[in-house]
């Protein structure tokens, strides 16, 4: 197994040659910051939100999961400090009028415009030339609602899927019978109007979210935020199989920390651009609850039923991309190696994220009698496992190493054997090994692989 580690050209490489991610409206040139996600991609993503929906809301007594619109009433953006607030320092290139992230180009992570002022004062944009004042954009996605555009019927595209989730505090605790401590997740898209988008889906403009929000008395705050830190290492190391040499702890210090938060971590993933931030869990205080009751006149305090106390709930966020997650498992998962004296690439993926399960083949396609028994076994086993591929096209070593650069974790081949004895060739993606088995073994032998035994 090899140890080199991919560059950002091999996996943008490997997800276009193979189906993962395009470049949206690619025949128009693009849109920078969108993607699309193909046939492999879509897949890969969909198993992605399912294990963390499975892991967050079904294994759990007390998360609720809520699918919020994407388009909400202004004034909660209003309260919860996006329109005044939610902004990137920007920076200029006074010739050719490009803006870029001031921060970036300072070399700091930072929003104060003061010191980015200082630190780019005798510094050149990318192009050579000189750089304006540093200043605030904002990065909401506007629209309107009804026929005229005006400042009435202004909205926003809403930048994180946690505010439909407060909004709906109430609605889940009466509606469910909710005791604290609860939690609300929701998995969706979110609009940022990115300066400079970059790092292939690293940093895009439309993305898609999975975040819980989880409501606590405040005097539960650190012993609950150390276990949803838990939760979140947990769940990519052992739910999704990421080495845990790719992953580190990074605390926010005070001039990251968002002013409300009373403690903030991410996990750092090693990406192919470096470690950078990739699952984050917060204390937000009670800062939204807060804000909202303020702005909406709704009583939002909690009465506990057995102290009678009244308090305004602090909430624990647990916050991921699926963009960021998905490029981080094609990383871990992305290896080089050699099988029978040949150059291979391998997508090593965890069995349960796997896009394909398995890919079935003829020995030759022009065998009528090895087709027929093929689409049999190929008929049975995409009942049962859904995603399973017919693989015809080639000599038999192509087919093994088209699959192996899709993570399919098992190949089964038909060939003349089969025709005497009802045995395939079952072949394993990542030792490559050939195992001869009836096909009446084969359903329950691919179960327990895909479940890893």
């Amino acid at each position: 197994m090899s140890s080199t580690k991919p560059t950002m050209e091999d996996i943008v490489s490997l997800s276009k040659r193979r189906g993962f991610v395009f470049q949206s409206s690619e025949i128009y040139g693009g849109l920078s910051g969108f993607y699309d996600y193909g046939p492999l991609g879509i897949e890969l993503s969909n198993n992605l939100k399912q294990l963390w929906w499975d892991a967050m809301v079904h294994a759990k007594d007390n998360v609720f999961g809520v699918d919020g619109a994407i388009i909400q009433n202004p004034m909660l953006w209003q309260a919860s400090g996006h329109v005044a607030g939610f902004a990137d320092p920007m920076v200029e290139d006074t010739v050719t009028h490009k803006r870029y992230r001031a921060d970036q180009l300072a070399g700091v992570d930072s929003t104060d415009l003061t010191e980015l002022a200082k630190l780019l004062e005798h510094k050149k944009s990318p192009d050579g030339n000189p750089l304006g004042k540093p200043r605030s954009f904002n990065m909401m996605m506007q629209t309107w609602v009804g026929p005229i555009e005006d400042d009435a019927a202004k909205v926003y595209l809403r930048p994180e899927t946690a505010g439909s989730i407060f909004t709906n505090y109430l609605n889940v605790k009466d509606t469910m019978r909710a005791k604290l401590p609860f939690g609300i997740a929701q998995v969706g898209k979110a609009f940022r109007n990115e300066i400079s988008p970059r790092d292939f889906i690293f940093r895009v403009r439309e993305l898609e979210q999975m975040e819980m929000q989880y409501f606590i008395n405040p005097k539960d705050q650190e012993k609950v935020y150390e276990e949803w830190r838990q939760f979140a290492w947990n769940f990519l190391i052992s739910t999704l199989g990421i080495k845990e040499s790719n992953l580190s702890w990074h605390e926010h210090g005070d001039t990251e920390r968002a002013h409300y938060a009373k403690a903030a971590h991410d996990i750092y993933f090693n990406f192919p651009q470096g470690p950078k931030e990739l699952w984050g869990t917060h204390n937000r205080s009670d800062f939204d609850l807060t804000n909202h009751a303020k702005a909406s006149g709704k009583d939002l305090t909690y009465t506990d039923d057995k102290s009678g106390e009244q308090f305004t709930p602090y909430v624990i966020e647990s916050s991921v991309g699926l963009g960021r997650m998905l490029l981080a498992v094609m990383t871990d998962a992305f290896d080089r190696d050699e099988v029978g004296g040949e150059q291979r690439i391998v997508m090593r993926f965890n069995p349960k994220l796997a896009p394909v399960k398995a890919a079935v083949s003829p020995l030759l396609k022009n065998k009528p009698e090895l087709v027929d028994l093929a689409r049999k076994v190929y008929a049975q086993l995409k009942s049962e496992f859904g995603s399973v591929l017919w693989d015809d096209n080639g000599n038999i070593g192509k087919r093994y190493r088209r699959q192996d650069e899709i993570g399919t974790p098992y190949c089964i081949t038909i060939d003349f054997e089969s025709l005497d004895n009802n045995t395939v060739t079952l072949r394993d993606r990542d030792t490559a090994k050939q195992t001869r088995l009836s096909i009446d073994e084969l359903s329950q032998n691919l179960r327990e692989g895909l479940r890893g035994n």
